[in-house]
């Protein structure tokens, strides 16, 4: 499956597509308006996984300076699938460019964001810049965007279920469950999300790792002998609400059964 999986990634994304978005949407330096826009697009450069957000260059206020080398951090691009494609992850940083164009730093107010925009040569995308997520605060409509864009074909889907779940980690049990919340969301594994009162949670350790996700809010781990094996969303987003306070594993790293049977464990980037 994770082949496949890394196939289909790399034939989808190969190359550079452009989705309206109606919302409003803008983007603020230290609490300063930097643009304001109803015109905003969604824009895969070739091998981004998720969105990045494209503005007119009419809707930005902050001052547009040519020049300036974006961020480039995490594995950097990552080949995936028979012909060698790559893929590019929000890891891979905002300054890996895979299509033609001209960088940009935003200046407002004193501050400098270097290289953290881009202007596009494609003519699909005449007259716009997209921006560096990692550079601005941003809100659609009211709501502020966690972690990345949103991207309007991903799923997430939590259904309650009464089926058997138990995982174990090397022969002990961590949780026994028929009260389950099934999380499926595109590109990732099964999750099951479960109550504390089910979990032994005597025997996890909160880690401080701390990560955000653009469809769920922000969550915070436990650890086993010092491996972050579990983790919760104490304030789910808006429409993930059933999520508050459950305690959900990492597949990869646990056993688990289901209705009696077990699970084989998943490959996914958390293996």
């Amino acid at each position: 499956m994770a082949v496949r999986m890394a196939e289909h990634v790399a034939t989808s994304f190969g190359d550079l597509r452009v989705e309206p978005t109606p919302v409003r949407l803008r983007g603020s330096v230290d609490g300063a308006p930097a643009l304001d826009t109803t015109e905003a697009l969604l824009v895969w450069e070739p091998g981004r996984v998720v969105p990045q957000y494209a503005v007119p260059v009419a809707d930005v206020v902050a001052e547009l300076v040519p020049g300036g080398d974006g961020p480039r951090h995490g594995p950097g691009a990552q080949p995936l699938g028979p012909d060698g494609r790559s893929v590019l992850t929000p890891d891979t940083g905002f300054g890996v460019h895979t299509s033609d164009g001209e960088p940009l730093t935003i200046r407002l107010g004193g501050v400098e964001r270097v290289g953290a925009a881009f202007r596009p040569a494609d003519p699909a995308l005449a007259g716009y810049v997209v921006v560096d997520f990692a550079a601005l605060d941003w809100t659609e409509e009211d709501e502020p965007v966690v972690s990345h864009p949103r991207d309007p074909f991903h799923r997430v889907d939590a259904r309650p279920s009464s089926r058997h779940v138990r995982i174990a980690l090397d022969g002990q049990v961590l949780a026994d469950s028929r009260r389950p919340l099934l999380v499926t969301e595109t590109w990732l594994p099964v999750r099951w999300y479960l109550p504390p009162g089910d979990v032994r949670t005597d025997l996890l350790t909160p880690s401080g790792t701390v990560t955000a996700c653009a469809y769920k809010g922000v969550a915070r781990y436990d650890a086993i002998g010092g491996r972050d094996i579990a983790w919760r969303y104490p304030a789910p987003l808006p429409g993930m609400e059933a999520l508050a306070g459950l305690v959900s594993f990492f597949t990869e790293h646990v056993d688990v059964s289901i209705d009696g049977v077990d699970v084989t464990r998943p490959v996914s980037p958390w293996t």
